[in-house]
Parts: structure tokens; sequence; C-alpha cells
């Protein structure tokens, strides 16, 4: 029997068979995927085939293969992966400028593993009503640096409904991974979205104004116009998996753009003679934060970086 997996729950998944049914599910035995070392070898948003047994659950067999994945370094096991979801459309990258400030090596991170796996990103600016005037010229800035790469950027306020319209439209027939920090308001934003859900939400800390986990697991919400919503917990850090430093470049769209005027095909953007990137970042082509976020991806080899949020 074939299904869709709409929920992880560490042990359980939740699979939407294709008559409409929701079947808990297992794995059976110690069935592992092929070639990914992966805290969660099934996925939300894999299509699996279960076999049901006489209890009501149903154990998941096998597993189609992926058109894509976004997936995440284990921050606990290093060596391993994190799956954050299968065959995905688009991600929302859920980012706030305060109450907790997302930082932009985590958004450089993220953008970049979304590149390579092909998942087009959208930059989701949540809170934009209780902002300063300081904070509002900030992302303002912010947005148009990564509108400028070739990324979409939108002001919301999941609290006000301020901009939430256009993210309907957006995600109209679509499955869309929505990601973020722990506190930036991906929860309230699905509420918005999708009124009667009643996601639960949490306060900020206030003593180090960052947020608190309200989503302990990943689901599949279905949206009533077609296509679904990918909700997940949120996350402190992005390291980044089986990314290969020669090929990090590419995963940066103006810096692969640069790049083809280096005097050398192997340049690393670090201290070649005739490097074209540096010259740009010299020159203000290339924004310095963006840059750091490069030098900090090809250190990614070192395993301790892990242990650290980044």
């Amino acid at each position: 029997m074939k299904g869709l997996v709409v929920k992880n729950t560490g042990s359980w998944y939740t699979v939407k068979t294709d008559d409409g049914r929701l079947i808990d599910s297992k794995i059976k035995g110690n069935f592992r995927l092929k070639g990914i070392r992966s805290t969660n070898p099934v996925a939300v948003g894999d299509r699996v085939d279960i076999v049901t047994n006489p209890e009501g659950t149903a154990f998941i067999t096998t597993i189609d293969d992926r058109r894509n994945y976004i997936i995440r370094k284990s921050p606990n096991l290093s060596k391993q992966s994190h799956i954050i979801a299968a065959n995905v459309d688009m991600a929302f990258l859920v980012v706030t400028v305060n109450k907790p400030q997302t930082s932009t090596t985590f958004i450089d991170r993220f953008l970049a593993s979304a590149e390579a796996y092909r998942i087009p990103v959208v930059l989701v600016f949540n809170k934009s009503d209780i902002l300063t005037d300081d904070e509002l010229r900030y992302q303002e800035l912010m947005m148009t640096l990564y509108d400028n790469i070739g990324y979409e950027c939108r002001a919301v306020s999941a609290a006000t409904g301020s901009g939430i319209d256009g993210l309907r439209d957006l995600l109209k027939d679509k499955i869309t991974v929505l990601s973020g920090n722990s506190g930036v308001g991906k929860s309230t934003l699905i509420n918005s979205i999708l009124p009667g859900v009643n996601l639960r939400t949490s306060e900020i800390s206030d003593a180090h104004n960052t947020g608190m986990h309200t989503t302990t697991f990943s689901e599949m919400l279905e949206l009533p116009g077609g296509g679904y919503i990918v909700d997940t917990p949120g996350i402190k850090g992005f390291g980044t998996f089986d990314i290969e430093p020669e090929e990090l470049t590419s995963y940066f769209k103006e810096i692969f753009h640069f790049s083809h005027d280096c005097r050398f095909s192997d340049c690393t953007h670090r201290h070649e003679p005739g490097c074209a990137v540096l010259r740009a970042v010299e020159e203000h082509y290339i924004s310095e934060s963006r840059y750091q976020s490069y030098l900090s991806m090809l250190d990614d080899k070192d395993e301790k970086k892990y242990r650290e949020a980044f």
C-alpha cells in the first residue's frame, strides 16, 4: 500500500494512504536508506510502501526515490545528518532582525544547503510590526542584500496579518517547508495562514533574546486551496552536510558569478593571486557577511564546529 509520510514524532510516522486514511507506522526491522547516514531515515514528505497489521498500525517497508530533500548536520551526532523534509517544491526561511535576531551566517548556510539540493527559497522577514525605525532600516538593508543576489524576500507580521495573503498565493499547490530559528514565529505564521490549526506558540526568553521550542516534530499541514506546509522544529544552528569545498562556490550565487574571472580554476577565494572574488569583496560587489559565511563553510570539515551554535 502506498502513502505519504505527513508526520514524524521520532519513533512513529503518520502515513496518509492514497485512499485518504491516516495510519501510524513504524520502520520495519533495521531498515535504513542506502548512502545516507541519517538520524531519521524516513522523513516527512517521503512516499513509502506500508504493510498494515491486525492492530491497525503498519510497517514502512520501502521508500521511493526522492527528487530532493533538505538536510542539515545533526547537532549531537556530528557524523550523521538530519533530513528536515523530502520532496519539497520550495522553502520559506522565516527570519527576524530582533526577538530573536537571525544571524546572516545561519541564513547563508540554509541558502547554500537549499541551493545544493535545488530547492528555491523565499526569505520571510517576520515581526515587522514590532521593529524600531533603526531595525526597520536594517531589515530593508538585509532584504536588499538578498534580493540583489536573487532571493525573493517578503516582510510580514504574523501577529497582525500584514503580508500573509501574499504568502498564501506563493504556497498554493506547492509543498513548502517552513524553517527558521526557534522563536521567529513559525507557529504564529502558520496559525495566521491556516486559521483553526491553533499550533502552540511561546514567548521569547527576555534574558537571552532567544526562542523556545514549541514544535517538537515535523508535520505536513494541508492547505485548503491545494498544497502543504511542512512545519519543522526550530533550529539554532545549521551545519551543512556532504558539501565538498570545491562545490561550495556554486552554492553562493554571487561568488560563483565572479569566480569565472579568477586566474586559477581551482581558486579557493582565500588568498590566491588574481582572485576575482577577493577583488569583488574589496569593491563591495560581494558583501563581507556573505564572504565570511562562505569561509565559515569552507572550514566545515572541522568536526568540533558542530558542537557549537552558529
